[in-house]
């Protein structure tokens, strides 16, 4: 038998916990969406220390394939949502892949007191060599945001984004995906663990309780119409 694929046993696990939600949502950029991938479904030790693998296997992958170096310093995620992000792939890379490599977030707000600072965990060091992770990446915001604290902080090469979900769309203001308008204004490779028409087509292959396809011709007709609308 055939070992499941990356995405689609990622898949699987988007929808055992509950995080890829069909219906009609409001996205932050104000696009009505037919699906939803809720990162706030990851709350539990089970589930993160899940999450942390899949983002560590990825990442193994692409350090195989060459689009990632070997020897990954540390490991960042924006707060707030990238921070169990970043401890949860650092612990999975160093148990399940031999990696040494640390982990660090940032404070919202600069500390001055105690240590003080802007940085949690692994402090950044000139040459430094970070890879950030993030959820899902729409328009790049959170990315845009987060790169000039890190190099207010040090210069390090920032050698990547990995994301758990691509969701394929351009941007408002070009034809490029937001994915790829990132690569092109910052230099480095950003990858997902899949993307949305991955997910979709293993949703086709995943059953129900009841042996019903979690995507249904209906679900994948809205999707389909969504991303003949805004993919890139």
């Amino acid at each position: 038998m055939a070992i499941a694929t990356l995405d689609h046993r990622f898949t699987e696990f988007l929808l055992e916990s509950n995080a890829l939600k069909f219906g009609d949502f409001t996205l932050k950029s104000g696009r009505q969406s037919p699906y939803f991938i809720n990162a706030g479904a990851f709350n539990d030790g089970r589930k993160i220390a899940t999450l942390g693998a899949f983002y560590a296997e990825k990442i193994a992958e692409e350090i195989k394939a060459g689009r990632l170096p070997h020897d990954i310093d540390t490991v960042f995620g924006p707060a707030y949502k990238g921070i169990p992000l970043a401890v949860s792939t650092a612990i999975a890379l160093t148990s399940g892949h031999g990696m040494q490599v640390g982990y660090t977030f940032d404070r919202k707000e600069k500390k001055d007191h105690g240590d003080g600072g802007m940085m949690v965990g692994t402090q950044l060091a000139d040459g430094m060599k970070v890879l950030l992770v993030d959820d899902v990446m729409t328009a790049g915001t959170a990315v845009r945001e987060v790169i000039p604290k890190l190099r207010a902080e040090a210069d390090v090469d920032i050698v990547g984004l990995v994301l758990s979900v691509d969701r394929m769309e351009k941007t408002k203001d070009s034809d490029l995906s937001a994915v790829a308008a990132v690569e092109k204004e910052f230099g480095f490779p950003v990858l997902a663990i899949a993307n949305v028409r991955e997910i979709f087509e293993a949703g086709r292959n995943i059953v129900t309780a009841d042996g019903q396809p979690y995507v249904t011709d209906a679900i994948k007709s809205a999707a389909d119409d969504y991303l003949e609308r805004y993919g890139a």
